[in-house]
């Protein structure tokens, strides 16, 4: 079993010298020195602009160029011209969706869930202007004890789907259920069933941003045709990256770029302007650092690493968090609590019953008390904390916990130290 080095993982960060717990990972995680280095490195002595013949030109172009070749090991995608660059995951599939309009028909329907607004949000509005049919992949308790302990279930997307099935918007891990989706069983018994009911064309987009910081992606093995995540999310600078398919390039999408650029088959075609170009360069530092965490050099060696770790970071915080005071003082998790790599460390609870504390609350003690940073709210999932029942605040929302693998076992027992504290 492949496993960690965690005093040599956290040299690699410096904002952890300083003691503090980031236990707000889902939001963002720590950037690793290497990226903050090439950063560096490309603002000091690259940073003209790309294309030119002269010496200082060539070398940031190329600087540039090495950051697809980065991402597309990151997706596993088959080409480089399948990558590309944006502000944000949100920012990345409203292009795409701009990009697709001229290719969805009137009564098309797409299959979105509840999860975060950035694979949500542009579907919504691009159905809107096509008159379009939006769907929903809703998750369900698997807890008759827990009505907050809702999952999305393979069995119960199958049904949405008709011929007229046009796309699918899924998550691959939700931000605040930290539930794991089987991307390529869903997306194989989803692509059946289009087929047996005649659907004529069929394309799928996966957020991965919640996935990459936990999980290996794989875009040919999964058959997918969109996919985002955040480098911010990934120990990376704030920029985020996309794929593309290479025939959903060619075929479904209009080109949202310059009306002069020959860009038809490149992903620069969903890119109206340039990506920051320091930022796409300290991508280039992520790849090395997460092969560097094995003796094996391997990315999925490393990912089976990271996952062992983060394993051990949910025993104590769940045990708790589920153990008979705690559930009788109404703490709920949202989602489900089972430790296993069904799910990844993110962990999000409500404390609701007769002895009701707001997650504001709970947050606020956290903050009084100093060197833990934790979050509450609905984090985008705006629809998936409305539609939970009983109803919460859907400002309130939850309190989330989301560690990864630079956390340790004692951050964790220290943050179930102030816990107990709050809801004693």
């Amino acid at each position: 079993m492949a496993t960690l080095d965690i005093d040599g993982v956290r040299a690699s960060f410096p904002s952890l010298e300083s003691g503090y717990i980031y236990a707000d990972n889902a939001g963002g995680s720590q950037t690793a020195q290497g990226v903050i280095d090439r950063i560096v490195d490309y603002l000091t002595n690259t940073n003209v602009q790309l294309g030119a013949d002269y010496f200082v030109g060539t070398l940031s172009t190329q600087r540039v160029d090495e950051g697809s070749f980065t991402v597309a090991e990151l997706f596993n995608a088959a080409s480089i011209d399948e990558v590309a660059f944006g502000p944000s995951s949100t920012m990345i599939i409203e292009n795409i969706s701009r990009a697709l309009e001229n290719d969805i028909q009137p009564g098309d329907e797409f299959i979105i869930t509840y999860e975060h607004e950035a694979n949500n949000g542009p579907w919504k509005r691009l159905a809107e202007r096509c008159n379009a049919v939006v769907k929903y992949w809703q998750p369900t308790p698997v807890s008759a004890e827990n009505p907050y302990s809702v999952a999305y279930k393979v069995e119960e997307l199958l049904p949405l789907v008709s011929s007229r099935t046009r796309l699918a918007a899924i998550t691959a891990c939700s931000n605040i259920l930290g539930s794991v989706v089987p991307v390529e069983e869903a997306v194989k018994a989803l692509r059946q069933r289009a087929k047996e009911q005649g659907a004529r064309k069929v394309e799928v987009s996966v957020d991965c941003v919640a996935y990459a910081p936990h999980r290996k992606m794989d875009v040919q093995k999964w058959d997918i045709d969109y996919c985002v995540f955040s480098l911010y999310k990934v120990y990376g600078a704030h920029n985020a990256a996309a794929y593309v398919r290479s025939a959903s390039l060619q075929t479904s999408l209009t080109s949202i770029a310059h009306h002069f650029l020959k860009v038809d088959d490149k992903p620069y075609k969903l890119q109206p302007g340039g990506p920051g170009y320091e930022l796409v360069y300290g991508a280039t530092a992520v790849v090395p650092y997460l092969k560097s965490l094995t003796p094996e050099d391997d990315l999925a060696v490393s990912y089976d690493a990271i996952a062992n770790h983060e394993q051990k970071l949910l025993v104590p915080l769940l045990r708790f968090l589920t153990d008979t005071k705690q559930v009788g003082r109404g703490v709920r998790i949202v989602g489900t609590s089972e430790i296993n790599l069904s799910r990844v460390p993110t962990v999000s609870f409500v404390v609701v019953g007769q002895n009701t504390i707001k997650s504001k609350d709970i947050v606020g003690a956290f903050d009084k008390k100093g060197g833990i940073g934790i979050r509450y709210g609905h984090f985008y999932a705006y629809s998936l904390v409305d539609n939970l029942r009983p109803k919460l605040d859907v400002d309130d929302g939850v309190v989330r916990i989301s560690l990864v693998h630079y956390n340790t076992v004692g951050e964790v027992e220290k943050i179930v130290d102030v816990l107990r504290e709050v809801l004693a």
